[in-house]
This record gives C-alpha cells, structure tokens and sequence, in this order.
C-alpha cells in the first residue's frame, strides 16, 4: 500500500487579522490548525527561559515578524479540492508545500501537548502514553492525524465539557460529524457502554477506529460510520432506530441548523443535544433552529468567539 503524501499549507497573516483567518478556516471545517506568531513565541521564551542559557539569533530572526496559520491536506486530488474549500473567500495567499516523509513528526507532533478539560478527562497525545496522568484524571489517548481535530479547538474543548457533564455509566452516545472521534471515544473512555460516530470523510472511519483501539475500545462498544445524515436517508432512518441519551454534533451552524428537526427523533426523553463549532456571531440562528425543533436550551457556553448549545427535549 502507498504512503499517504501530505501537503503543508501555509496561510501568511498579520496579528490584526490573525484571528478572523482562524475563523474563517475553522468554519470552512479545518480546525487542526498551527498558528506561528511572533509575539506568541516570544511570550513562550519569556516563561521557559529557565531551560536555556541563550536562544540562537538564527531562531529570532527567522520569527521576526511573522504572523502565520498551517494546517496539513493529503496530496491527492481529495486534498487538494479540500484545499479549495477551506481557502475559498480567504483574503491572505498561501502556499502548499508537499513534505517529506520524516517532516512529519517535526511538523505536527511538537504542538501537541496533554489537555486537561473540565475536572476528570485528560487529553494525551499517544506519542506521550508513558507520560503519568495527574491523580483524579481519566486518560484519553489520541492520535489525531492530519485533518481531524485534536481537541485544541476552542469549539471543540467546549463540547467536551459538555461530554463529561453529561456521559453516565452504561449510556449510549451518537457522534454526528465525528473527525477524529474525539468526542465519542471520550464519552466511552468516561463510562458510555456503546457509542455510533458518522463522518462524511471516508477517511475518518479509520481514524476514530484506531483512536478507539488505542484506549482499548473495541468494534463491540464502536461503531463508526461514513455517510451524510442530510442527504442519505437510509443513513438517518437507520440511526433513528435507536435512541441515545446523547446525541454530538461539533460541526458548523449550516449543519446543525438543517440537522436540527432530526434530532429529537435521535434522543432519549432524558437525552441531551450537545452542538458545538458555532461562531458566535451565529449563535441565535442555531437557537432558533432547535426551538423550532421542538427542544429547550439549557446552556450556553463560550470560548475565543465560539459557542456551544446544550438543549433536551
């Protein structure tokens, strides 16, 4: 079988428009994104400096003034109409720059470290499974590759709180637009006895499955699936078979919105919609549409210009 080749794609910015790139890329649906800034990395040197006696000139010069965003596509005729998607309506010019086989690790390995969300789940990078785990903290290892998210996400960190309030022993949880299935796995890893994750990419079914393995979850407690709940009909009807007592989406707004008449017929009368990946500015529109669904808001939260919903029946 063929390496899988990957392009980095590098998006030059100022600090000014730093965060409206951000958004726009996320909402566009890449949010494993890599921001190099200056000041960031001056602020960076300034806290650790106790582990070095000097920093190269070298080093200094090549951040002088740079202000930058990556992310990483397969070098495919998929990546590349991916690639199209998450640039259209960009203002900044970008380059794609296809890497070596031993770029990786330098290139996407380094920005990951351990999350803590909410008061018991701890995020772990699988690269660092022999790290120990703060006392009280439930382990999650992930291994995110290079187009799911690994939890670093505002939006995403948001829906994990949500996750660990709400998981109980033995529930059944269904992951709607999965990536990586960070969001589902966690939900096992927090005692959930059986999780459904759907992707539109192909490519996120093997993903979540390997995540799941490395947390010692298994096809019996995991099911993970490719397909569009708004187009694929048979897809929605064979969800609808079942109810659960939490039902994920960390998408983007133009999702949910017409996702949201089929969420009640997904939940469990106790069950709890848990949404995420809405910029703030469209926070109301997404409200409306589970009102009109017939489901009552009970949080709101909010973090870096993003919201998440959490609504039940």
């Amino acid at each position: 079988m063929d390496e899988i080749k990957w392009l980095e794609v590098t998006v030059n910015t100022t600090p000014e428009r730093l965060d409206t790139v951000c958004a726009q890329l996320a909402a566009a649906g890449m949010d494993s994104l890599v921001i190099e800034d200056e000041q960031d990395f001056l602020n960076f040197l300034e806290q650790n400096k106790r582990y070095w006696d000097y920093v190269d000139q070298e080093l200094l010069d090549r951040m002088h003034g740079v202000t930058r965003v990556k992310f990483y596509v397969t070098d495919d005729g998929d990546g590349r109409a991916q690639l199209t998607q998450y640039t259209h309506g960009l203002e900044e010019e970008y380059t794609a720059t296809p890497l070596a086989d031993n770029d990786w690790a330098y290139s996407w390995q380094k920005y990951y470290k351990p999350l803590e969300i909410g008061a018991r789940l701890y995020v772990v990078p699988q690269w660092l499974r022999e790290e120990p785990i703060p006392a009280g903290r439930v382990p999650f290892y992930l291994n995110p590759g290079l187009t799911f998210g690994t939890g670093s996400h505002a939006s995403t960190q948001l829906c994990l709180e949500g996750v660990e309030e709400h998981t109980v022993s033995g529930c059944d949880v269904l992951d709607l637009g999965c990536g990586s299935g960070i969001l589902s796995i966690a939900a096992l890893c927090l005692g959930a006895k059986h999780a459904v994750a759907v992707d539109i990419d192909p490519k996120a079914v093997d993903v979540a499955y390997e995540n799941a393995a490395l947390n010692g979850i298994g096809r019996e407690r995991y099911t993970v699936r490719s397909g569009n709940v708004l187009s694929d009909k048979a897809l929605a009807a064979e969800l609808a078979g079942r109810s659960y007592h939490l039902v994920l989406a960390n998408i983007v707004a133009d999702v949910i919105i017409p996702l949201a008449p089929q969420v009640p017929k997904l939940l469990n009368p106790d069950g709890v919609f848990l949404c995420s990946g809405i910029i703030d500015t469209r926070t109301h529109e997404v409200e409306e549409a589970l009102k009109q669904a017939g489901l009552t808001i009970t949080r709101k939260r909010e973090k870096n210009g993003w919201a998440a919903l959490e609504a039940h029946l």
